[in-house]
């Protein structure tokens, strides 16, 4: 099976979480990298470059963040972790080791209605053995439930378009009928996935300018002056020299991290950090170590004793240490401690990549992530990653902070050089959408619908604890996974939600461990009162029949103030 498991790490070469850690020392020639480095500093009066310049803050209209008092008791006050009973626990083991018994029972005696490939007599297989049972066995029987087409914009109600299955899920066909459903499942944060209003309106006039697309790399022909204008506009919004920006999300991460870091390198990586983001770590070669999720005190431990032993066989001082982290953990709901983050990258002198994919303009007063949230000072964040398909409404991604860094890039990274550059329409939502967020629509839009979210995020998770369902996560968070633990129910509750009219994403094995099956909710500017009392009322009433209420923690049955 693939080595990406569990929403964490699996690590080449054998390494696995528990390592024999490894150090840095600080010298002249101990800090080196394919990054063009800018800064100085001394350590014990010996000259080294510095890794990733320092960034100053650019004239923005954005104020500057405030400095706020931490207050890490209060932070944990704010999440929700609760234990998984351990009746529960043995039924989720059982209920799907039985399902695994079952497949292999099926694969005996029935023969798969699937495709073959024929004349491949001594060749190895293309595919694990164990990954073709998983999908043909386990994961068919609620195949329904994953990848569903929808036929409507994402908004604050999608329109699925409905099917069936014949032969237990080994194929679907369409029925030619529609299902209008309120949408607890999209990443449309700030509710900028529309067909009108003025993000609509220029994206639509942005292709009579520029058309659909360059047809070409943005180191080509394939730069236009909306891609400049974005780029401009992304840095003043995050208060840093620069930024640039990627057509796709996912390989803003994948493609970039290895431009970055080289072997010699470490790397010291949250286990709940994205796909995305391990496969960046994994093409760059350089060492990872993974600590646990959002815990300070595992990640001094890491960057201690790394710091103690030097590289691996060879005791040599890293070219540098990077932490990574995201803002918003999209599976867990959890917000990363950045302010203290940020104390052990000067304690240490290591780097921060702070990756907010889900945090950028759905947290923070004005939108502008967890540096937001908690007023950090963009300075102190060495390279700044997020991506526009989530609150923006569009596509593809960003890297921000000193201009140094952005050249840098620009010459060297895979994704600019040999990627189709963004779409001009696409390019153009996010402007027009990230303009609203800053006011410079010259209205009170952007900050009315970061309010919004704000509000029906904290509603609904207050509502939900009321309920007696278990939730992850940060109470800022608009990502809300459910904890249904067993396998059986994630099909249950999502057939059961869908039938209800209301689309939600169900989430297992292997994305999630074995143990922590969810429903996960995402939130939307977009949603009214309305909206939310009826899906919680529906939740209320499943949580009974399908026994979803595993919360043992009190419940203040005072009513919700929306």
């Amino acid at each position: 099976m693939s080595k990406l498991k569990e929403n964490g790490h699996a690590l080449q070469n054998g390494t696995t979480k528990t390592v024999t850690t490894n150090g840095h020392h600080h010298h002249a020639n101990g800090v080196r990298s394919r990054v063009v480095l800018g800064g100085e500093k001394k350590a014990n009066g010996t000259k080294i470059s510095n890794g990733f310049s320092n960034h100053r803050m650019s004239s923005s209209p954005v104020s500057s963040p405030q400095v706020q008092k931490y207050d890490h008791r209060q932070e944990a006050q704010k999440s929700s972790y609760e234990q998984v009973p351990l009746h529960t626990a043995c039924f989720t083991y059982l209920g799907f080791y039985l399902l695994m018994i079952l497949g292999y029972i099926n694969q005996l005696f029935f023969t798969p209605k699937v495709a073959t490939e024929k004349h491949r007599d001594g060749y190895v297989p293309l595919y694990d053995a164990f990954e073709k049972f998983y999908l043909r066995y386990v994961y068919r029987r609620v195949k329904d439930c994953w990848n569903r087409p929808i036929c409507s914009v994402p908004g604050a109600e999608v329109t699925l378009k409905e099917r069936i299955t014949k032969d237990y899920g080994w194929s679907f066909e369409f029925t030619g009928t529609e299902t209008r459903c309120l949408n607890l499942g999209s990443y449309n944060y700030l509710g900028f996935a529309q067909n009108e209003g003025p993000c609509a309106r220029e994206a639509e006039e942005s292709i009579k300018s520029y058309g659909l697309a360059a047809c070409s790399s943005r180191r080509e022909i394939g730069t236009n002056p909306l891609h400049l204008e974005l780029e401009q506009l992304t840095a003043r919004f995050l208060g840093v020299e620069d930024a640039i920006v990627f057509g796709m999300g996912f390989a803003t991460n994948s493609l970039n991290i290895p431009t970055l870091i080289s072997p010699g390198c470490l790397v010291v990586s949250d286990e709940k950090n994205h796909a995305s983001i391990i496969l960046g770590l994994r093409l760059s070669g350089a060492v990872t170590k993974v600590f646990n999720h959002n815990s300070m005190k595992d990640l001094e431990r890491v960057l201690r004793d790394s710091i103690a032993s030097g590289q691996p066989k060879t005791g040599k001082p890293w070219k540098k240490i990077l932490i990574i982290v995201e803002g918003v953990f999209s599976m867990e709901g959890s917000i990363v401690k950045l302010p203290e983050i940020v104390a052990l990258k000067k304690k240490y002198k290591a780097y921060i990549y702070l990756d907010e994919a889900h945090s950028i303009g759905a947290t923070g007063p004005s939108g502008r992530g967890v540096l937001d949230l908690y007023g950090v000072d963009p300075k102190d964040i060495d390279i700044l990653m997020g991506t526009f398909t989530k609150s923006f409404g569009s596509a593809g991604g960003y890297i921000a902070g000193s201009k140094k860094l952005i050249n840098f890039l620009r010459v060297n990274s895979h994704a600019h050089c040999y990627a189709s550059s963004m779409s001009p329409p696409v390019t153009q939502q996010i402007i027009t959408s990230m303009k609203i967020i800053m006011g410079l629509d010259g209205t009170k839009a952007g900050r009315d619908r970061i309010e919004q979210l704000a509000r029906n995020t904290r509603y609904f998770r207050k509502r939900l604890a009321q309920i007696g369902v278990i939730t992850y996560g940060h109470e800022d968070s608009p990502v809300v996974p459910m904890l249904v633990y067993l396998f059986s129910k994630i099909g249950a509750v999502v057939r059961t939600l869908t039938s209800r009219n209301i689309a939600v994403v169900g989430v297992g094995f292997p994305a999630t461990p074995i143990m922590e099956g969810r429903i996960r909710f995402c939130l939307s500017a977009s949603h009214t009162k309305e909206q939310l009392d009826y899906a919680l009322a529906v939740i209320d009433e499943i949580g009974e029949t399908l026994g979803l209420k595993y919360s043992r923690k009190p419940r203040d049955l005072n009513p919700i103030e929306y």
